[in-house]
């Protein structure tokens, strides 16, 4: 495997999690990283003996690729400067700070032929690959993602912290334009919202009801999808995939008999349950993401997360912030309410 040199941008609580996951594959040399913060900077260097670069020119001149994992205000000037140089970017999500950022930058990527993935460090999580071979055509989703408060990350909202991990799953397993959207969220501990839920309607008919908090007691990250005769519970916390399955009792496709759980149904006469517990591999999600970048490099195909699907995602969470902002500004003219 011919390995191609990679440099680090951000040495921060994340940044170090993707320094070890990158010492640790086998196709990217890590050249170096980049972080004008003197404490992260000196404790990779006593912890690792890393090269430090002095300025992001001086990386670009050295390495096939970057990446990301500054804070989201750093995100498009960093990626421009590394695609102009024609290196490929992986950046953490959100991909930018707003969506013009976004797009303007999607743009950018698509002249220069580069990739350019985005970091939806869910779509690696085992109990999530468990579901690549089963067909998914959910029609309802409910989602919780819990955490305990930490004031790192609160320069965003919860949607941009929490939910667009959500956010990303649900456009990913729907692929069905957006019909419209509701929110609501408080701040409590930030000036930000700290807890929001949102309702996205779908054209296709599904429905998306997500909850995301950074001011819970205990934590959650689940997801249950609903589809025609099946329910998929997934833990993204535990690692691990469920799915409950009806079948007609002539279906040709039945599993083995004995693993099957005969019922009767009012007006649909006898059925089959199944519950399946799909095998949940384990792997460093974060090691993975890396991984398949190289591995879309060399191959010249798609990445997994394509900055597409970045920007996408990064619509959503405005568009469900401004209908935040709008239901504030309705219960400020009207108190009573």
């Amino acid at each position: 495997m011919n390995k191609l040199n990679i440099g680090l941008l951000g040495a921060g609580h994340l940044g170090k999690i993707h320094l070890k996951c990158l010492l640790a594959t086998q196709c990217w040399h890590l050249s170096g990283f980049f972080d004008p913060d003197e404490k992260n900077a000196q404790s990779v260097i006593a912890q690792h003996g890393l090269r430090r670069f002095a300025s992001l020119e001086e990386m670009l001149k050295e390495v096939d690729a970057v990446d990301i994992v500054t804070p989201t205000t750093s995100h498009f000037a960093l990626a421009t400067q590394a695609i102009r140089a024609g290196k490929h970017v992986f950046v953490e999500k959100p991909v930018t700070e707003t969506v013009a950022e976004a797009r303007q930058l999607l743009r950018q990527a698509n002249k220069s032929g580069l990739t350019v993935q985005v970091g939806h460090v869910e779509r690696f999580n085992p109990a999530y690959l468990a579901l690549q071979n089963i067909e998914l055509q959910p029609m309802f989703i409910e989602s919780h993602r819990l955490a305990a408060f930490q004031p790192r990350g609160t320069e965003v909202s919860v949607i941009l912290d929490l939910m667009i991990h959500d956010l990303d799953l649900v456009l990913h397993l729907v692929k069905s334009p957006v019909k419209s959207v509701s929110a609501s969220g408080v701040a409590v501990m930030s000036r930000t919202p700290d807890i929001a839920n949102a309702r996205v309607e779908f054209k296709n008919g599904c429905i998306a009801n997500l909850t995301a908090s950074r001011i819970s007691l205990k934590q959650m990250r689940k997801m249950r999808l609903f589809q025609r005769d099946a329910y998929i519970s997934l833990d993204f916390l535990d690692k691990n995939a469920q799915i409950v399955q009806l079948f007609e009792q002539e279906a040709t496709n039945l599993p083995p008999v004995e693993q099957l759980m005969e019922f009767e149904t009012p007006g649909s006469g006898k059925k089959w349950l199944h519950l399946q517990m799909p095998e949940a591999r384990p792997v460093n999600a974060i090691q993975l993401e890396l991984e398949t970048f190289y591995e879309s490099i060399v191959e010249q195909k798609t990445p997994p997360v394509p900055l597409a699907d970045g920007v996408a995602a990064l619509e959503l969470a405005h568009q469900i912030l401004k209908e935040i902002e709008k239901r504030k500004a309705i219960s400020l003219e009207n108190p009573a309410i």
